[in-house]
């Protein structure tokens, strides 16, 4: 009968034999506050939960059916390999049985998955100090060519949206007043996120008309992201509500370097990977596509902070259903909160540069730096490389000819990267620019973008002995992998320059990275991270 309880068809799936198994394999359960899933053999079954929570109602068969199609069409835009396929539940004279059978009644519905190993998911991974800034990085340009390619949904989204998330945010916060949460703590939230919501109305409105507001995962944090054969894999987006996941693409970015930022809070490593996966996306997209986000990354950490408050008050709740963990739970519910403020306090947006010639390690120190060099997830790191590459149309790792590197071509990098640097300031984010900066004009112009703003400026110049640089810059090019098209002949070519009067503080740069690193710390009067 189609009335077949819930515990009737979670107990079936809690058997070997549901699935062909022998008596002694083990089938593992996870749940989640709307599924269960069943580990069996070397799939995973996800079973939704007959609930009603206001925002999805699984309470029919036919509710339920629908949401594991809209799942598996959904998550197999960014995992086709982990979606295989949606099985019924029959009741048939002889019980249960997964799959179809003549005569029988469908009385349930599962997402079949491949399984994988849980050690294997990017937050674990992370918690044993294994997530590397080349798997973020990777991610991050994943993340971006998923956005660019997601539907286009200018219905949704927008301010209208916001002011909904934060009511359901306050409405979650006040059950917690006073047993987790300080009173004065979500009064000053409260009083910040109208106060940012009102300011950066304009802007998420603009967004949402210009096509940036998109069917995007929804859900993207690092316990939903899976490690594949060395290439991370999103997963288990939100397929419920489609108003939750029709989207600013930066408000869906910024779950992850949310939980990233969070997470270097008690790891300082992952402050790295978070500042890289912003500076991974930002560095895939087009001229005109980038000049878009720079300029709505003034409502990053907004963003951040919403995302954080909602893993604020699901922590909160879970914690009230889980008594023998609820004082660690309570600790994290408390920490995502302030964090959540902390996000929405200004800090003053600075600009650097580093200079110096092919070899010297511009690019790496730039990367080593950026991420404690302020803002919520470090600085936007602009590259003339990168820049170069971006407007002649090709990826990273392509040859350009020499025609690329004529004067004016080069002037109009310099000028590109200048007007990114700008953008990215106005938008309240700190900047550091790589770059040769060989010509006195070259530095000036880039000096000159901080000047015009009254904002804080600091150029570093780099130096290497020649036979070094030269060294470096033959490794770098037969590994074919890097944005910069600089061989021996350049290096020669560069130390021929006159660079004129340097105002720029000269660091050495032969030693290992961290040991330069470390020189460029003293030169910037910045405070080493806690290891």
């Amino acid at each position: 009968m189609v009335g077949i309880d819930a515990a009737a068809v979670e107990t079936f799936l809690a058997t070997p034999g549901a699935y062909g198994l022998t008596v002694d394999a083990r089938v593992e359960r996870i749940d989640t506050h709307i599924s269960v899933v069943f580990l069996a053999g070397s799939n995973a079954y996800k079973l939704k939960k007959r609930v009603d929570l206001v925002y999805l109602d699984f309470t029919t068969l036919e509710a339920r059916h629908d949401a594991c199609k809209r799942e598996l069409k959904l998550n197999r835009r960014a995992a086709p390999e982990l979606y295989l396929d949606i099985v019924p539940v029959t009741e048939t004279g002889d019980g249960l049985v997964l799959g179809e059978s003549a005569g029988g009644t469908i009385v349930d519905w599962v997402v079949k998955m491949a399984r994988f190993d849980q050690s294997d998911l990017l937050s674990q991974m992370a918690g044993r100090g294994e997530l590397t800034v080349a798997m973020v990085e990777k991610l991050a340009r994943q993340l971006e060519q998923f956005h660019k390619h997601a539907d286009v949904s200018q219905a949704d989204g927008g301010q209208k949206r916001f002011l909904d998330i934060l009511e359901s945010n306050r409405k979650n916060f006040d059950p917690f007043i006073g047993q987790i949460y300080p009173p004065n703590l979500i009064e000053r939230l409260s009083r910040l996120y109208a106060e940012s919501l009102e300011a950066l109305s304009e802007l998420i409105e603009e967004r949402r008309t210009a096509g940036w507001v998109r069917h995007c995962h929804g859900d993207l944090h690092l316990n939903n992201v899976v490690c594949l054969n060395g290439v991370p894999v999103p997963f288990d987006c939100i397929e419920f509500n489609d108003e939750f996941a029709r989207i600013d693409t930066l408000y869906d970015l910024a779950f992850l370097l949310m939980d990233l930022a969070f997470r270097a809070k008690q790891d300082q490593r992952l402050a790295a990977q978070a500042n890289a996966t912003l500076n991974a996306y930002l560095q895939a997209q087009t001229p005109d596509d980038l000049s878009e986000t720079l300029m709505g990354l003034r409502a990053l950490p907004f963003f951040m902070s919403v995302r954080a408050s909602v893993r604020s008050h699901v922590s909160a709740r879970m914690s009230a259903r889980h008594n023998g963990d609820a004082p660690a739970l309570e600790g994290v519910t408390l920490a995502y909160a302030d964090f959540a403020e902390e996000l929405l306090r200004a800090t003053e947006a600075r600009l650097y540069a580093i200079g110096g010639l092919s070899g010297t390690g511009k690019t790496t120190i730039a990367k080593l730096s950026a991420p404690e060099l302020g803002g919520v997830v470090g600085a936007v790191h602009l590259r003339t490389d990168i820049v170069r590459k971006r407007l002649a149309g090709v990826a990273d790792a392509d040859r350009l000819s020499s025609d690329a590197y004529t004067q004016e071509a080069s002037d109009m990098v310099y000028a590109e990267m200048a007007r990114l640097a700008g953008i990215a300031l106005d938008a309240g984010q700190t900047v550091i620019c790589d770059a040769v900066f060989a010509k006195p004009t070259e530095r000036a112009q880039i000096e000159q973008v901080a000047t015009n703003r009254s904002i804080p400026f600091a150029g570093i110049w780099l130096t290497a002995p020649a036979n070094l640089l030269e060294s470096r810059v033959e490794q770098r090019s037969e590994a074919g992998t890097d944005a910069s098209d600089a061989d021996a002949r350049i290096v020669r070519q560069q130390l021929s320059y006159d660079v004129g009067e340097l105002n720029w503080t000269v660091v050495e740069a032969a030693e290992e990275p961290e040991t330069v690193l470390s020189s460029v710390r003293a030169a910037l009067n910045m405070t080493s991270p806690a290891s």
